[in-house]
């Protein structure tokens, strides 16, 4: 998900997405979210490959699949599929969420999505710490879980978020089902910006007293 109110640049019409209601509501299902994730970094796929990689049934998957297809996020990959096996790809590599009164106008559905956003984080953590015991040391070292707390303005968070996506930007490199940079491996990056509400519950109760 992205805004472009934060980052210092703008979707690209030839690969981004930019999400309207009714993409808005086709997302607010982490299976959704998680199909699209697999399609853009792995490639074209079939049902059953991807009900495989999150442990569902084919049955399940193919439904999300035609869900997702007729919000414009996945189209067949007619030049791969059979009678037997339908192979579906993605049709953009980013989704941009830019306007904002989107969550006015149907809050629960923007809450859907952006809870689908999280349990694909979370999903990838897991993944990774789960090949954790046969990683190599030199991964090992490089893996890095870090949390820290500001004190920021939403302007200041704004621009951190931008700041950071712009230095990520950087070494963005990845062609989807393309061959492996010798020496490289896949790394997830994952950007998460988010307003503590305890810190609002204190200040409130010091106002009051």
């Amino acid at each position: 998900m992205t805004d472009d109110r934060r980052w210092p640049h703008s979707p690209d019409p030839q690969t981004d997405v930019v999400i309207d209601a009714k993409g808005l509501r086709a997302l607010a299902h982490p299976v959704r979210v998680q199909l699209i994730g697999l399609l853009r970094k792995n490639g074209p796929s079939t049902a059953t490959k991807l009900a495989e990689q999150l442990g569902l049934n084919s049955g399940a998957t193919s439904y999300h699949l035609r869900q997702l297809a007729a919000s414009g996020f996945v189209a067949e990959d007619t030049e791969r599929g059979n009678a037997r096996d339908r192979w579906w790809k993605s049709v953009h590599q980013v989704t941009w969420w830019t306007d904002s009164s989107l969550a006015e106008e149907d809050p629960e559905a923007a809450l859907g999505y952006l809870r689908s956003i999280v349990a694909a984080h979370t999903l990838v953590a897991q993944t990774a710490l789960n090949a954790y015991e046969t990683m190599t040391p030199e991964w090992r070292q490089a893996m890095d879980l870090s949390d820290m707390v500001l004190q920021l303005t939403p302007e200041e968070a704004r621009a951190l978020a931008g700041e950071m996506s712009a230095v990520v930007a950087r070494y963005r490199r990845i062609d989807p089902g393309g061959p492996t940079p010798e020496g490289t491996d896949r790394v997830a990056v994952i950007v998460q910006v988010l307003p503590e509400p305890q810190a609002v519950d204190d200040d409130a109760s010091e106002d009051r007293s």
